[in-house]
Parts: structure tokens; sequence; C-alpha cells
């Protein structure tokens, strides 16, 4: 996100404020502000972000994506304390924020590519360079941009010389916990993700040998890659250096994280809750837990909303787990009325039950990344739950799990604002300049 104190705002603001952005050029105009303002107070934050030393780290820990200490341009200087550093170098043991913590298991991060801090800010350097594209206008952030949910606002990403691509830019958070990447899957990790779009004659339109040239000649990126790889610059280096960057931007506690570990307590100790007096340590838990939902408050549509999402609206058939999706790939016949529709899945499996199957993507912060669907088709949450309300476009490939919900028109209301308000939490503060 735009760089910020940590707790300059807080995730139920932002995901109003975001979300009432697409709809008003007033609200265009508060948010420019608001940007300028949070620039001003990014320059403290990140001149003094604190720098453990420990190899202990939760992401979303805003020293770990805040740069190189100091403001301005990115020196020598300031390059070589950052690398002579061994904190920086230490291999790191990561841990995920309340709520997201719970899909630990599925954490991913291949045995040759640990996480350092090193690393970590080696990718959020080349994340953001536009030098990596043909012609200097396209980095990965021009269609994965922190403000923009980490994604982009357009259909389809758009590319070097306004070339359009043929499907909706994929969000890059939370990504530290799926192995395949991209709507179709083709891509067996983010490294492989990462390098692809640089030779992509539509996205950056450069050749991998071209990129790797470039950053040789670049003196502050070739003393990173040379400390921090046994071989230097290479390609997969490069996608190594921006998968751990991509690794550690994950989303923070959402209210609903609040208010579903106050409904497992309740579940569990259902027949103890009215002698609670006599059990101080019990009573003491139960009080934090109801303190944190008071902090992090739901309306009452959104507490609707909760009900619906695991019940009538069956929404977590797919978008299930601490990161509310399944990770597979499925059907909703999103496209497939075209003459020639997309075949995702299909396309790179050659398996009958893959076509027009496209991956299920995470729904925290989902309220950030308009327009939705693979086609970038949808570009509201209340268009997108209509489609699952008529169950989608019958196809011969139709997921089993598309149903007609027949749901009412404030049924349909409480599940935006769930999404909107109870599924929204911070991003970590990241630093997008002082590149070498």
């Amino acid at each position: 996100m735009h760089e910020r104190p940590a707790d300059d705002l807080h995730p139920l603001t932002r995901a109003q404020f975001e979300y009432a952005l697409k709809k008003s050029c007033k609200m265009r105009l508060i948010a420019f502000s608001s940007l300028l303002a949070t620039a001003v107070l990014s320059v403290t934050a990140v001149a003094v972000a604190p720098r453990g030393e420990s190899d202990q780290v939760v992401l979303g820990d805003p020293a770990l994506t805040a740069g190189v200490p100091g403001v301005g341009l990115l020196t020598p200087k300031a390059l070589d304390a950052w690398l002579k550093d061994p904190a920086n170098h230490q291999t790191l043991k990561v841990q995920l924020p309340a709520g997201l913590d719970a899909a630990e298991a599925n954490i991913y991060i291949p045995e040759n590519n640990p996480m350092t801090r090193a690393k970590i800010e080696l990718g959020r350097q080349l994340y953001f360079d536009e030098r990596l594209s043909s012609d200097n206008t396209i980095s990965c952030a021009s269609c994965h941009d922190p403000l923009q949910g980490y994604g982009a606002e357009t259909a389809f990403g758009i590319g070097v010389r306004g070339q359009q691509g043929g499907r909706n830019s994929p969000i890059s958070y939370n990504r530290i916990l799926s192995k395949g990447q991209f709507w179709d899957g083709r891509a067996g990790s983010l490294e492989e993700q990462a390098v692809g779009p640089v030779g992509n004659p539509i996205e950056m339109g450069n050749t991998h040998a071209a990129c790797v040239d470039t950053l040789k000649n670049i003196p502050g990126y070739k003393k990173q890659f040379d400390v921090i790889f046994d071989d230097g610059v290479t390609i997969d280096n490069v996608g190594m250096a921006i998968a751990t960057f991509e690794r550690a931007i994950v989303t923070g506690p959402a209210p609903s994280d609040a208010y579903e570990a106050v409904k497992k307590f309740e579940t569990v100790f259902a027949d103890d809750l009215e002698y609670l007096d006599e059990e101080p340590e019990l009573k003491a838990k139960y009080t934090k837990l109801k303190k944190a939902t008071a902090e992090s408050p739901m309306s009452e549509s959104a507490q609707r909303g909760m009900i619906l999402f695991s019940g009538k609206a069956n929404c977590t058939a797919c978008h299930a787990g601490a990161n509310f999706t399944d990770e597979q790939y499925h059907n909703l016949g999103v496209g497939m009325a075209a003459d020639k529709p997309d075949l995702g899945r299909y396309a790179v499996t050659k398996d009958k039950k893959d076509w027009g199957a496209f991956k299920t993507p995470t729904l925290r912060n989902v309220a950030m990344s308009p327009p939705y669907m693979h086609d970038g088709s949808q570009n509201t949450l209340e268009e997108v739950v209509d489609w699952y309300d008529k169950g989608g476009h019958k196809n011969a490939g139709l997921s089993d799990k598309m149903k007609v919900l027949k749901l009412t028109d404030q049924e349909k209301a409480d599940l935006v604002a769930y999404m909107v308000e109870g599924l929204t939490g911070d991003f970590p503060v990241v630093n997008q300049g002082r590149l070498p």
C-alpha cells in the first residue's frame, strides 16, 4: 500500500474509503489529498523504521518492506551499510498475521529460496522498477499496484505501448500460501511467475537476456545480486528476489477474524458461558475476544452477511479456509457464452474437468481490487453476488458447486457488506521509491 504510519488507517475505514473511491470523482480528490499527507508522514516512517535482529518475524511488519534506511536517493554508502549488516542475510522464520495464521501449514517457501531481509528488499526494488521492461514504462506494480489493491482497475492488464492482455490482473498478495500462479495455474511457483511477464511481448515486452544486461549495468543492482546470490545477476535470481518480496505481502487481521474467534469460543464453551464468573481465566479470554470485535466492528448487515457466507450463499464451497480460497480451479460460466471462450486451466492440462475453469482468488481485501473475475467483466461486488445468485452461465463444464441461490435483495446487500467490512485488513507499509 502507499507509505504511511502503520496505525494511520484502520482496516474498516480503508475498505469503505477504497470501495467508495471507485464510484465517486469527489472521493478521488479526497484520496489524492490523503496520499499527499501520507507521503509526508511516510518519510519519517521509513527513516526511523526499526530493524530487528531476530530471525523470527511476523509478515506484515513494516520494517520488512520499508526499504533501505534513509530518505531520498539510494546512495552507494547506504546500500553498502545495508549489505554489510549480517542481520539482513539471516534466513527468516516467518509467521503470518493473526487470522491468516490459521493457514500457516500452507506456507510455501522453496528450499533453494529462503527469505532474508536483503532479498525482500532487492525484490521490492525490482517490483517497482520500470527498467525491467523493454521501454522503461512497465513494472510489476503497473498491473499489481498497491494503490489498487495489488491489482489494476482495468479489465485487462495494460503492457508496453498500451497493449492489452487477455485477462484481468490477479492480485499479488497472500501468495506465500500458494504454489500455482496465474488464473490458470500455469506457473508452478512465484519464482516462475515473476519472470514470465518480463519476456511476454504484450506485458513488459523484453527478453530475459536484455533484462539481465540492464540490471548488470546498474551498479546498485549488481552489488546486491553479487552479495545475495552466488551467481550474481541471472533471470532466475530476478525471479527469486521478486518472489521473496511478494511472499512478504500479506493481509493483516480483518474484523471477521475477531468475530470468528468469538463464534468459536461460544461454540466450544456453549455450556459454560453462564458460569464464566466462576472461571476467571476463561472469562478473561472471552472478554479479550469480545473487546477485539468492539475495536473492529461490523455493521448488523455485515454480521448477517457473515452468516449467509457460510450458509445459504454457499460461498465457502470455494472460498474456504483462513485465506478464503480453496486454491482450486472452477468453471463459473464467466465468459463461456463467447464464440471462442477462454478455456482457462484446460489450456494447461488438457483435462476435460478443467474446461473453462479458473483459480479461486482470495476474498481477503477483495473490496480493494475491482473489477472481478478472470476477464474483469464484473465491476462491482454487487454484480459478483448477482452472478452467483443466478447460478452462473450454464455450460457443459459448469462447476457442480454453482447453484441458483434465490437470495433476497437484502441478503445480497448483507453479503456485500460482509466482504467490504469484514474481510478487509491492512496491507504492509511498502516503500515504492529508493531504487538504485
